[in-house]
């Protein structure tokens, strides 16, 4: 996905929200829920329950932008952790979520020895 704006930072807002919600309904989220500036240079992702529509909410200079996609059969591949209400993702991280692909990758394990 190739937008107008190079963010500095894309944040993923991990609980689902209401889809009804437009752009300043979303503004209202990312002050509240998140606690960050909307007007920053910075690129908000958001999901419905279901996982199969994400909105991104982005500031461009001159007014606020709205993309929205769905996808028709398959749902986005979406982290779940309930102590989090964001997390924060590389360029490649939102390319892998567009492209259907998990963003955390595998959990590292933790062992106290190695036996052969």
């Amino acid at each position: 996905m190739r937008m107008f704006v190079d963010p500095s930072d894309i944040y993923l807002h991990i609980e689902a929200v209401d889809f009804r919600k437009s752009i300043n309904g979303l503004v209202v989220v990312v002050e509240q829920q998140l606690e960050l500036s909307p007007l920053s240079d910075a690129m908000f992702i958001f999901s419905n329950k279901k996982r199969d529509k994400l909105k991104i909410l982005y500031w461009d200079k001159t007014g606020f932008a709205l993309w929205y996609k769905r996808l028709e059969t398959q749902r986005f591949k979406w982290p779940k952790d309930d102590q989090l209400s964001r997390l924060v993702l590389s360029e490649q991280q939102l390319n892998w979520l567009l492209g259907g692909y998990d963003i955390i990758g595998h959990k590292p394990l933790q062992y106290q020895a190695v036996s052969l």
